[in-house]
């Protein structure tokens, strides 16, 4: 008996070594990486049909010339280039757009494998990242310091991947958003801290401050109203314990998600700014938010919006999810393959039971759907009045996938109301003018950067067509077909490693940002 006892504790004992030699091997094991492509000075496209997305003109059999990353010369006639070494592109029967910029993600540690190459694979050459860290390195959560080193990497022709156009902070969101042992002056309890987190951020090369649901209401008036002293911005959530009006009124430059009009546009929308139990009463009221809906209320607010110059990211997708988590034609999607195991199970599988569970309830059946549909609705109008929409994302929500969830929300757009050309700026030229950078990037123009994405077919036809790549050009660097399939299958790859989802899971629970998030 002793010894069948002895021999049981020993092999489970060597179950529990080789378990933990495993995990040890899967942290500690180096990633792959993948080839640049060859760097080319001078790139000549020839004959292809150029979208001005300022104005939706189609300039057809274009010759495109570039040197050193910028566009020198668009012209119908033959341009003649001495470099022997030019990069020549047969653009005939193809269209060229600027490179797609998706004004809202989350990036982490692990988004040079399993992010960045799909972005570019999409075409997406630009993200507006809306995470950040605290006053230490995060495992999960990547900050400023480590993108603006990713970008230098970049421009250095060291990494695949896209450009972070803005820098942000941690997610500003009361005591609770902050685990023990930081500082306090990230709560933003006391209006006194402010200017301590301003300061901070600002040596950390941020460019705004990234605001969410429960900051508090003194704070953030304070924070509004100094944080151009440092040379920052604020924009994120619509704070809840104090209104969207006043919030635009105190410049707020960019809100966040599909929501923000139906909080404010129903008779109890005052019972949502009391910090003791606004959740509360969201569930609580969460039917009359579609049924007391008042799109006068809505529409004024747009109209102050438009006045105030603020932009909008309405990112469908996340409503979207909301809607049809329940349905399984949603839930298979393809693209699940780029996902690791570790997100599906800790994450998605679990955020995806509970909307499901809401969908089929009888009390809270079809809700999802009608805040979807308002929501769009809303974008439509606000569209019209002159609000500027960009596209986002949320990527790393739930059936959020990097590079590709870009391409439907854009279709979705054009769901909403906005036409092709509208929706293809929202994208392009419009982000470009909100990072104040219309200059450098989002439009194909002489003297611009040249982050350009051949398509197969005309988008202005069919938004759809955005996704029909035939190549992705940036950083004097061609991605073709053979080269943007390698991309892809490069992360489904990294997806789907032992050591990658050991990484993922090792990062997620050692992350004291990610424990706060989850207990929230």
């Amino acid at each position: 008996m002793k010894k069948k006892l002895f021999k049981s504790l020993k092999a489970i004992l060597l179950v529990l070594v080789f378990l933990i030699l495993a995990i040890t091997l899967g942290i500690i094991w180096p990633m792959s990486n993948l080839s640049i492509p060859q760097k080319h000075h001078t790139v000549l496209i020839k004959s292809i049909n150029v979208i001005d997305v300022k104005t939706g003109d189609v300039l057809e059999k274009r010759n495109v010339l570039i040197k050193n990353n910028r566009i020198t010369a668009i012209d119908s006639l033959e341009i003649l280039v001495e470099d022997a070494n030019t990069l020549l592109i047969d653009g005939r029967g193809k269209y060229v757009i600027p490179g797609l910029w998706d004004m809202h993600t989350h990036s982490n540690q692990h988004s040079p494998w399993l992010h960045h190459p799909l972005y570019i694979a999409n075409g997406v050459t630009g993200i507006r990242d809306m995470s950040g860290q605290l006053n230490q390195k995060d495992s999960y959560w990547v900050g400023s310091r480590e993108r603006l080193k990713w970008n230098a990497e970049l421009n250095a022709n060291k990494r695949i991947m896209p450009r972070y156009v803005l820098q942000s902070s941690y997610q500003i969101d009361g005591a609770s958003s902050v685990p023990d042992g930081f500082p306090d002056f990230f709560k933003l309890e006391n209006p006194e801290q402010v200017d301590s987190l301003l300061q901070f951020y600002k040596n950390e090369q941020v460019d705004f401050i990234k605001i969410y649901q429960q900051i508090p209401v003194a704070s953030y008036r304070k924070l509004a109203k100094r944080a151009e002293y440092y040379g920052l911005h604020i924009a994120g959530h619509k704070p809840m314990f104090l209104s969207l009006e006043e919030a635009l009124n105190l410049g707020q430059r960019s809100f966040e998600h599909g929501r923000i009009f139906l909080f404010e546009s129903f008779p109890e929308a005052d019972s949502l700014k009391h910090p003791e139990n606004w959740k509360t009463n969201f569930s609580k009221y969460k039917r009359k938010l579609i049924e007391d809906y008042d799109p006068k209320v809505a529409k004024e607010l747009m109209q102050l919006m438009q006045s105030k110059k603020a932009y909008w990211v309405p990112t469908v997708q996340t409503l979207k999810f909301e809607a049809f988590a329940h349905d399984v034609d949603y839930t298979a999607n393809p693209n699940l393959k780029y996902i690791t195991a570790i997100r599906k199970k800790l994450w998605w599988d679990l955020d995806t039971k509970n909307n499901a569970k809401r969908n089929n309830a009888e009390a809270t059946k079809g809700v999802s759907a009608d805040f979807y549909k308002i929501a769009m609705e809303q974008v439509e109008l606000a569209n019209a009045i002159g609000v500027p929409i960009m596209a986002g994302t949320d990527v790393t929500d739930s059936y959020t996938f990097a590079g590709f969830s870009l391409h439907e929300e854009l279709v979705d757009l054009t769901k909403c109301g906005l036409t092709n050309l509208e929706a293809l700026q929202s994208a392009t030229i419009v982000p470009a003018q909100y990072v104040e950078k219309e200059h450098h990037y989002g439009s194909i123009e002489k003297g611009k950067v040249a982050d350009l994405v051949l398509l197969n077919r005309n988008p202005l036809k069919d938004i759809s067509n955005t996704s029909e790549i035939h190549g992705v050009l940036m950083n004097g660097l061609y991605y073709d077909a053979q080269k943007l399939t390698e991309l892809k299958t490069f992360t489904e790859s990294a997806a789907s490693s032992f050591h990658m989802n050991t990484k993922a899971l090792y990062s997620l629970i050692n992350s004291p940002l990610i424990r706060v998030q989850f207990a929230d």
